[in-house]
């Protein structure tokens, strides 16, 4: 197939696409390269076969074996012949204007099953005329298609400070800390998020494209909420020098924000979150731990925290 590097995976093994995209900047957009990379690695360590669908920039640093596609979900031309021989894809970083082509190509090659890397936007969309829908957009015309298909909504993720993929990840971070041993952030003292680790995202992803165990269903996968402050001690921890921690006007963050490339609606939802989960701290970490499967039991070990995401990324803050 024409701009595939050949694996040389085990007869008869299953064979999972995984979609990939350049790092975006918006409200709700997950790092998929940093997740797929850790899905690449956990599906082989199965047994199975992985082909990435890969835009540029996205095409490199993938496990051995992995056979690799360039090209975006995002142009149906693209995946011409990409979905051959698959039983289920991951579904990252496609948007409405083609996922309905997308899927039609996946259902006429016998895809068996969709996992769509969705958000937490979709509860709130829902409200919202049709016409205004992104994440539930995506959502919907997968439940449409006529195969097997799990969404999963996660919170932010670590690894998101790598790409950059929205503020509240502290995307920011590793300059500002490189440069001047600070951070500078908003709601400082009361401000929490909820993060998963990169890797229990990917072992979400995972048990999904694997099993029929969570077909019809919205996985949660969120993390707890953490402190701004908690995560600068973690990672000052990690690197063993003193990070200064240094509040800012939300109008100072978004300033900031906006110099580094997010837009308006992005810098919004980060503002909003941090603190709302400040103010109810209580009741929406409650509302993570009641959810049903948990990441645990999905996953069938405890989640990673941020202590030990950071102790793993010392030297991007070095």
């Amino acid at each position: 197939m024409p701009g595939i590097t050949p694996s040389t995976p085990a007869s008869g093994s299953r064979l999972h696409l995984l979609t990939v995209v350049r790092p975006r900047k918006g409200a709700g957009s997950s790092p998929t390269g940093i997740v797929g990379r850790c899905l690449a690695r956990q599906l082989a360590a199965a047994g199975d076969r992985v082909r990435v669908l890969a835009e540029p920039g996205q095409t490199g640093g993938w496990p051995p074996g992995t056979e690799v596609v360039a090209g975006s979900v995002t142009r149906p031309s693209d995946c011409a012949g990409a979905f051959d021989g698959v039983e289920a894809v991951f579904l990252a970083g496609a948007v409405p204007a083609t996922v309905g082509e997308v899927l039609d190509t996946a259902r006429a090659s016998g895809v068996q099953r969709i996992v769509v890397l969705s958000s937490h936007g979709p509860e709130y969309e829902a409200s919202y005329p049709p016409e205004t829908w992104f994440w539930l957009a995506v959502e919907r015309a997968v439940e449409s298609a006529g195969m097997d298909w799990t969404h999963i909504r996660p919170s932010a993720v670590m690894g998101a400070a790598i790409e950059g993929t929205y503020p509240a990840t502290g995307s920011d971070w590793p300059d500002t800390i490189r440069a001047e041993g600070a951070v500078r952030e908003a709601f400082l003292d009361g401000g929490h998020y909820p993060f998963i680790h990169e890797e229990d995202l990917a072992a979400v992803a995972a048990a999904a494209l694997r099993t029929g165990d969570h077909t019809g269903r919205i996985l949660e996968a969120v993390g707890l909420p953490i402190s701004t402050r908690a995560r600068v001690k973690a990672i000052a921890k990690a690197v063993g020098r003193d990070i200064a921690a240094v509040g800012t006007t939300p109008d100072e963050s978004r300033e900031t924000w906006r110099g580094h490339g997010w837009p308006d609606d992005g810098i919004d939802v980060t503002l909003y979150a941090l603190q709302e989960y400040g103010a109810r701290l209580a009741e929406l970490t409650r509302w993570t731990l009641d959810q049903r499967p948990s990441v645990s039991e999905i996953i069938g070990r405890p989640p990673r925290p941020f202590e030990a995401w950071a102790r793993e990324h010392a030297d991007l803050f070095r």
